[in-house]
């Protein structure tokens, strides 16, 4: 039985790889703005620069520093012995992949578009297509450990992201949600996201709680993360989904709190929808949010975070 993505990613802790140290966080100069909302009865989360830290402040498919991508590419070559499937050119493995890297990532671009606005690149189909070029020149796998061609993908995308990019939950994130749960709240993921996001954050929660689990925490059905769906944030069809679950279970779009770390992709949108929201301004690598932006009537927040634990001057436990 192949490993799952979760199961993999642990795998790869006894190995004890040179992984990216996790960012550290920078505290923007930002005052909290925190009141109680006794009507709120759910609460979406973005994940990447809210819950979740990441370098650079949210995920990306190429690195700017091209020192850090060739590392990442030179990586992922080593790790699944793709250079033996690669054209042999003049130079190092890294550049020929960085070359096949950027074509494959702008046709998928391209494809992702079909006239939707705001289209997801999926990353493990970006791996997917570089994997299938390499078949053509008899590139093979331990189809029993990674599984066939869409499982196996996957684990390339998570390692070539692992190696470009670090991530760790912000402090006291799982406290923050554990803290809902306690209080009665339904809470949702409502995020940009790729197939292995939730188990980059399954697992930063885990360092700081054992007894951290998303499947307990999150109505899974009221999710809207954008490799399943699609689409990427701002698109109403993310919040839509969302704001659709909870409204069978009765509870309507003013019950419902988001909070995000970007006022364009997160605050203005969810407004526009009729939510409440809260801007997490806990990172300024993360943090997307100009001065008219938070004196505007259709982008200020209603409640501004500085740290996770002020949740719960918004929302207090029974």
């Amino acid at each position: 039985m192949p490993l799952t993505l979760e199961q993999y990613a642990t795998y790869l802790d006894t190995r004890k790889l040179p992984w990216p140290a996790p960012p550290d966080v920078q505290r923007p100069k930002a005052k909290p703005h925190v009141k109680p909302l006794p009507q709120v009865r759910a609460v979406t989360w973005n994940i990447y620069g809210t819950l979740l830290a990441i370098a650079g402040g949210d995920l990306v498919f190429e690195s700017p520093n091209k020192f850090v991508m060739e590392v990442a590419l030179d990586k992922t070559i080593q790790e699944f012995n793709m250079w033996a499937s690669m054209s042999r050119k003049p130079g190092q493995p890294a550049d020929f992949m960085r070359e096949i890297y950027a074509h494959v990532l702008r046709e998928q671009s391209t494809f992702a578009g079909g006239g939707v606005k705001h289209p997801e690149v999926l990353a493990e189909r970006v791996w997917e297509s570089i994997i299938k070029k390499l078949l053509q020149k008899d590139y093979q796998w331990d189809t029993g450990f990674f599984g066939a061609l869409n499982e196996f993908s996957q684990k390339v995308a998570y390692f070539f992201h692992a190696s470009l990019q670090a991530t760790a939950a912000y402090p006291d994130a799982a406290w923050a949600l554990q803290h809902l749960q306690e209080a009665g709240l339904k809470q949702a993921l409502l995020a940009d996201a790729q197939c292995f996001t939730l188990v980059q954050l399954q697992r930063g929660l885990k360092a700081q709680d054992d007894q951290a689990s998303l499947d307990r925490w999150m109505d899974s059905e009221a999710n809207a993360l954008s490799f399943d769906l699609g689409v990427r944030k701002p698109a109403d069809a993310l919040f839509r989904h969302t704001l659709g679950v909870f409204r069978e279970q009765g509870i309507t779009p003013d019950q419902v709190l988001h909070v995000g770390s970007r006022i364009a992709q997160d605050i203005a949108p969810a407004r526009r929808l009729g939510m409440r929201t809260a801007l997490f301004a806990g990172d300024a690598a993360s943090l997307q949010a100009t001065g008219e932006q938070l004196r505007g009537p259709s982008t200020r927040p209603d409640i501004l975070l500085t740290e996770l634990t002020q949740i719960a001057d918004v929302i207090r436990a029974a």
